[in-house]
C-alpha cells in the first residue's frame, strides 16, 4: 500500500509543471537555457490601490493571489491575451498563495512583486527614510520573501515604487533604496534556494536618469539594482515615435548595464486606448535596449485604466481596450525579440561617480554609496519567522466557475486555462477573443506557439488517465 500511495503521489507531484526561473545576465533577463526573456505584461491589482478593496487587509486573510477561482478566471483571460508577466503591488505574506501561483505558473505567466504595502510601517517614507527603515519594516519585506521564494515563476521583487519623486526625496532616499536592495539580496542568499532578482520601479520625472545611473553603477552587486523599471505614460492616443518622447527614452538609457523595462505604461487620455506604443516598444528601435513592459492595468478601477470589467458576482467583461491590446500583441515579431537580444556577457557597470550619475542634473540628488546599516541583523540571520513558505501544487481545475463576456457582450464559451509544457512561457495566440466569441466559434487558445499544442493536450490526458487508474487500483475511486 505504501508503494501504491507513493506512485499516486509521484504522479500528482509530476503534474505541477514549472516555468524556468529567470536570472539577469548583462542587460537581459534570461532563463536557465540562456534564452532572452522580454516582458509582455500587465499590472494586476483587482480592487485598486485602496488596501481594503484590493484585499490587502491583514484581518481579511485575502489578497490578489488568495482566491483560486479568481486567479483561474484571470489566468484564462490573460493567457488568451498573450501576456507572460503580471505585476502585483500588495500582498499578504500570511495567506496561502500556492494555488494561485501554481495556476499562473501552469500557463507560463511570471509574477513581479512589490515587497511594500500602503499600510503604515510597511513601506519606506520618502520624506523620513531614516525613521521608517526599521526592524518592523524589515520583518515585513523578509516575510514577503519567505512567502514567495519557493515559486519558480517569481520573476523578482521591487524594492520600491516611485519613492524618489521630487527634490526632497531625491536628496534623502537613494542610499536607502540601495540598502533595501542589499538587505533583500542578502536575505535571499541566506534563506532561498535560488537567486531572485531585486530592482526598483521609478517615476518618469527628472529623477529618472540619475536614479537609474545611481542604482546600476559600482562594484557592489548586493546593493546594485538587478533591473530598473520605469512608470511611463508618455505615449497617448495616436502619438507617434516623434511626438511621444520615446526617442528621448532610448537616448537616455541606451547604455544600460541592467535590464530596463516599463514597470507601468498605458496613457488613458484617449479611450478606448489604441496601444500604438506596443509596436514601438517591441520594434526595431527599442528592443535592443528595452525588455518590454507592463500595461497598467488589468481590472477596471476608479482611475479608468482597466482592460477588463469585473462584476460584483465575479464575472468578467472584456473592454474594447482588451481587444485593441490583444491586436497589438498579436503583431509583435517574436523572432525580432530573439535576434535583437543585447549582450548577455558580464556587464561592465560604470563607476559611481557624480559625473556619471548627475550629468548636468541637480546636485540635490544624493549620490552617496555609504549606506545605512541593516536595522534587523537578527532577522537576516534567523529569518522573518514567517512559516507560510509557498510551493507549487497540482492544478486540477482548468475551467473557471465565472462567466467571461467579450466586448461585444457575447459570453465566451469554454473559458479555461491550457496548461503549457515544462519550461514554456505564454506568448500571443494570434486570435481576437471578442471576434471569435461573437462568431460563435471556439475561443479557446493554447496561449503558446502552435507547435506545442498537441503535446500539452497529450500531457494533460495522460495525467488524468494515470491518476484515475492508480486511484481505481487503490480503491479511491
Amino acid at each position: 500500500m505504501k508503494l501504491q500511495l507513493s506512485v499516486l503521489a509521484a504522479l500528482l507531484a509530476g503534474s505541477a509543471t514549472a516555468v524556468r526561473p529567470l536570472t539577469v545576465k548583462g542587460g537581459n533577463f534570461v532563463n536557465s537555457a540562456g534564452d532572452r526573456f522580454v516582458i509582455v505584461g500587465l499590472a494586476y491589482q483587482p480592487g485598486g490601490w485602496d488596501y481594503v478593496a484590493s484585499g490587502y487587509n491583514p484581518a481579511s486573510g485575502k489578497d490578489p493571489l488568495s482566491d483560486p477561482d479568481i486567479c483561474l478566471r484571470d489566468a484564462a483571460v490573460m493567457q488568451r491575451l498573450g501576456i507572460n508577466t503580471i505585476r502585483i503591488y500588495n500582498v499578504n505574506p500570511g495567506v496561502n498563495h500556492d494555488m494561485c501561483m501554481s495556476i499562473f505558473n501552469s500557463v507560463g505567466i511570471y509574477v513581479a512583486l512589490d515587497v511594500n504595502s500602503p499600510l503604515d510601517g510597511e513601506s519606506l517614507h520618502r520624506n523620513e527614510p531614516d525613521s521608517s527603515y526599521n526592524e518592523d519594516y524589515m520583518k515585513r519585506i523578509y516575510s514577503v520573501v519567505d512567502a514567495f521564494k519557493g515559486y519558480p515563476n517569481l520573476l523578482g521583487f521591487f524594492a520600491g515604487n516611485e519613492v524618489v519623486n521630487d527634490v526632497l526625496s531625491a536628496s534623502l532616499v537613494p542610499p536607502y533604496i540601495r540598502a533595501i536592495q542589499r538587505d533583500l539580496k542578502n536575505y535571499i542568499a541566506k534563506h532561498a534556494s535560488r537567486t531572485i532578482p531585486v530592482g526598483y520601479s521609478a517615476a518618469d520625472d527628472p529623477t529618472r536618469r540619475p536614479m537609474w545611473a545611481y542604482l546600476s553603477c559600482g562594484d557592489d552587486a548586493d546593493s546594485r539594482s538587478d533591473f530598473y523599471g520605469l512608470n511611463s505614460y508618455q505615449w497617448c492616443g495616436d502619438s507617434t515615435w516623434e511626438s511621444s518622447g520615446y526617442q528621448g527614452l532610448v537616448d537616455t538609457f541606451k547604455n544600460t548595464s541592467i535590464p530596463l523595462f516599463f514597470s507601468e505604461f498605458g496613457c488613458n487620455r484617449i479611450r478606448p486606448r489604441p496601444f500604438g506604443e506596443i509596436a514601438a516598444l517591441y520594434g526595431e528601435r527599442m528592443i535592443s535596449s528595452w525588455s518590454g513592459g507592463l500595461v497598467y492595468e488589468y481590472s477596471q478601477e476608479k482611475s479608468d485604466y482597466g482592460i477588463v470589467q469585473i462584476d460584483d458576482n465575479g464575472d468578467a467583461r472584456l473592454l474594447k481596450d482588451f481587444d485593441n491590446l490583444q491586436g497589438q500583441y498579436n503583431n509583435i515579431n517574436l523572432d525580432l525579440i530573439k535576434t535583437k537580444s543585447p549582450s548577455t556577457t558580464t556587464a561592465q557597470h560604470p563607476k559611481c561617480e557624480d559625473t556619471f550619475i548627475l550629468q548636468g542634473h541637480s546636485d540635490k540628488f544624493n549620490t552617496s554609496t555609504t549606506l545605512p546599516p541593516n536595522p534587523a541583523t537578527d532577522l537576516l540571520e534567523k529569518g522573518s519567522g514567517n512559516t507560510n513558505v509557498g510551493k507549487l501544487v497540482t492544478v486540477t481545475q482548468t475551467k473557471t466557475p465565472h462567466k467571461v463576456y467579450a466586448s461585444t457582450g457575447v459570453q465566451i464559451d469554454g473559458i479555461e486555462i491550457k496548461m503549457l509544457k515544462d519550461d514554456e512561457s505564454n506568448t500571443p495566440s494570434g486570435e481576437n477573443t471578442s471576434s471569435t466569441a461573437a462568431s460563435g466559434g471556439s475561443s479557446s487558445s493554447s496561449g503558446n506557439s502552435k507547435k506545442n499544442t498537441a503535446g500539452v493536450v497529450g500531457v494533460s490526458t495522460v495525467l488524468v488517465v494515470s491518476v484515475a487508474v492508480v486511484a481505481g487500483f487503490l480503491g479511491l475511486a
